[in-house]
């Protein structure tokens, strides 16, 4: 699985919190640390501020990294790695596609394609579609307009079964792709167009719409000039797929003025056979030009807006830790000024400079820590919280999807260290300031 952060990253937040540790039992096993817990408890109100700016911080980053992190899962989540993904020569996105039946009839009987039961090629035939549709009773401050995902193919059947995809409620749609309700007088009334929604936008449809979660199998609801019905909801949620519309190719194309195909989908066995697939169609298919690629890797490639959200956490989180040192600082400076005599005792006691730059060090570490542990508990409230954004390789297109945000034990693993960070650095010089005291100035 591709992570929100480098690898390295990852594997260093432990070991960073392990070597704190380990400093701790070597270096901290001489230091007064009752002293510094009574500190800690005795100026409670300074030490629950400082601790609040690491929390806040820190569940702020959570949050960030669980967005990025549910980007990620749905990318990961859509790609089949034996498939196959056609498109018009030049296209960097099936939104600027555009194929004829005529040109690439014959695709399908191309060496590698795999074929089902009845002998079938698993191809999938598709027009991707994106509508602009009005949002009613948008609450004030809220977008009056939304972006929605519609994709029409073929085969349903055929379709899900190549994506990896399956019905969760419901039934494909007919043959025909549209149906007709009853009007009150008993005749044949208005005819709507049947669709299969994705979890996540069954959800989204809803809002504004009907008093419960989500659309389910029966409901109406209006996009572009047409009204259309829910005939089935797709699953599994957690790939961009469940961000769409699915509906006859030959109804929903016409309908949208695409006429044309925008893509087709080839299965084959895996991986490799896929990349020679791909290969092979984009230099050797004479019938018409076009551009193929895994599908793995094309939606690798929509993950170019989570790096640009990454770098762009990256410098926030950045921002924020120059405020949870200068906060830390202040602190341990503060408390170092009011505890001089503290320390001339301490010294006079067989105390030594190391062991007291080390207890103001460890009493900056446990106010990190305690503020980065608030900080995880809040930002874990997070998980499975729903948003909405876009996904694209970069050069235009991409894709509106509606996400889960997940929050699992790494991200806690990286916020918790990018708190003790802070506070390392941050309580550094304070206790430097606090080991260079001499016993005749502190007790004078």
């Amino acid at each position: 699985m591709n992570s929100v952060l480098p690898e390295w990253v990852y594997q260093a937040s432990p070991a960073a919190m392990a070597l704190l540790v380990l400093v701790a039992l070597l270096v901290f096993r001489k230091v007064p640390l009752r002293y510094n817990m009574r500190n800690v408890l005795v100026r409670w109100r300074v030490t629950v501020l400082t601790a609040s700016a690491f929390a806040l911080i820190v569940a702020l980053l959570t949050v960030m990294l669980a967005f990025v992190n549910g980007m990620y899962r749905l990318t990961e989540g859509s790609g089949q790695s034996g498939n196959v993904i056609v498109l018009s020569d030049g296209a960097t996105d099936e939104l600027f596609s555009n194929l004829s039946y005529s040109d690439t009839s014959n695709i399908e009987q191309e060496p590698g394609v795999e074929r089902d039961e009845e002998g079938r090629a698993l191809c999938s035939r598709e027009v991707y579609i994106i509508v602009n549709q009005p949002v009613p009773n948008a609450p004030p401050g809220r977008p009056k307009r939304r972006f929605v995902q519609v994709r029409g193919v073929d085969d349903p059947r055929l379709a899900a079964r190549v994506h990896g995809l399956s019905l969760i409620e419901g039934q494909w749609f007919s043959e025909a792709g549209v149906e007709e309700l009853p009007s009150a007088d008993g005749r044949v009334g208005q005819q709507v167009i049947q669709a299969i929604l994705g979890e996540a936008v069954a959800v989204e449809l809803a809002k504004g719409l009907y008093d419960k979660p989500r659309l389910e199998v029966g409901d109406l609801f209006e996009l572009g000039p047409r009204t259309w019905k829910v005939v089935g909801i797709l699953g599994p949620g957690s790939s961009t797929f469940g961000s769409e519309i699915w509906g006859k190719f030959q109804v929903v194309g016409p309908l949208f003025g695409k006429e044309r195909y925008t893509s087709i989908v080839l299965r084959t066995a895996d991986l490799d056979s896929a990349r020679r697939l791909a290969e092979h169609l984009t230099k050797n298919f004479k019938q018409a030009a076009v551009q193929a690629q895994p599908e793995w890797d094309y939606y690798k490639k929509l993950n170019a807006t989570n790096e640009q959200f990454l770098v762009s956490i990256m410098f926030v989180a950045a921002v924020m830790a120059v405020g949870g040192v200068f906060s830390i600082m202040n602190t341990m400076f503060a408390a170092i000024s009011q505890r001089i005599k503290d320390i001339g005792v301490l010294r006079v006691l067989g105390y030594s400079r190391w062991q007291i730059l080390a207890s103001f060090f460890l009493e900056s570490l446990l106010l990190a820590l305690a503020g980065g542990l608030v900080g995880c508990a809040v930002g874990s409230l997070a998980d499975g919280w729903t948003a909405s954004s876009i996904v694209s390789s970069g050069q235009g297109g991409g894709k509106t999807v509606i996400l889960r945000l997940v929050v699992d034990v790494r991200t806690l693993a990286v916020g918790l260290t990018f708190s003790l960070v802070m506070g390392a650095v941050g309580g550094i010089l304070p206790a430097v300031s606090a080991m260079r005291i001499r016993i005749l100035d502190a007790l004078r």
